[in-house]
């Protein structure tokens, strides 16, 4: 009896999650406050931080929030606090603008819907590969330095090269010009 209510109170779990995480990323578009919104923002990581608990990848759940959570909140939050916020609002938003972004929500609910609609969900196919260690730290390591190697070490350069570029754009000397 308990094997078969274990996975209906994780998709419970699941469902509720889905459901905080929508809501939370909905509210950060929403709110009219930019620290209200990075609120939201985190709270949306630590919603998706939960799905990876449900997924059995309890590294990804760490670096999430470590990472995002924790640092990028952080940068977001003091660039927000550089800013004017006063002097650089908008008047408000026109006709056309609010048109054009229901528009587009909308188009990406019917893409969604669609691609929704034609996935096949075949649970059987899925149960087939995984193992107790599919999310661990150790399976992820082998995968990504054994299999996408290069990859890892071109986003590494990658992110070498944009510190290097914002460290030359920050830096400025007397008497030059801005870009």
């Amino acid at each position: 009896m308990t094997y078969y209510l274990l996975p209906k109170i994780i998709m419970n779990i699941w469902y509720f999650l889905t459901a905080l995480t929508l809501l939370s990323a909905l509210m950060t578009i929403i709110a009219k406050n930019p620290i209200h919104s990075v609120l939201y923002l985190v709270f949306t990581f630590f919603c998706i931080s939960g799905h990876y608990v449900l997924l059995n990848a309890q590294f990804l759940m760490a670096v999430n929030i470590i990472v995002y959570a924790g640092a990028i909140m952080v940068l977001f939050l003091f660039v927000i606090m550089m800013l004017d916020l006063r002097k650089n609002m908008p008047d408000s938003k026109s006709n056309l603008t609010k048109l054009a972004g229901a528009i587009l929500g909308g188009t990406l609910l019917v893409i969604f819907i669609g691609t929704m609609r034609k996935a096949s969900f075949n649970q059987a196919t899925i149960l087939e590969n995984y193992t107790s260690q599919t999310g661990m730290v150790e399976s992820l390591g082998k995968i990504l330095y054994r299999d996408y190697i290069l990859p890892f070490e071109l986003v590494s350069v990658l992110f070498f090269v944009a510190m290097v570029g914002a460290v030359m754009l920050g830096k400025r000397e007397a008497g030059e010009r801005n870009f």
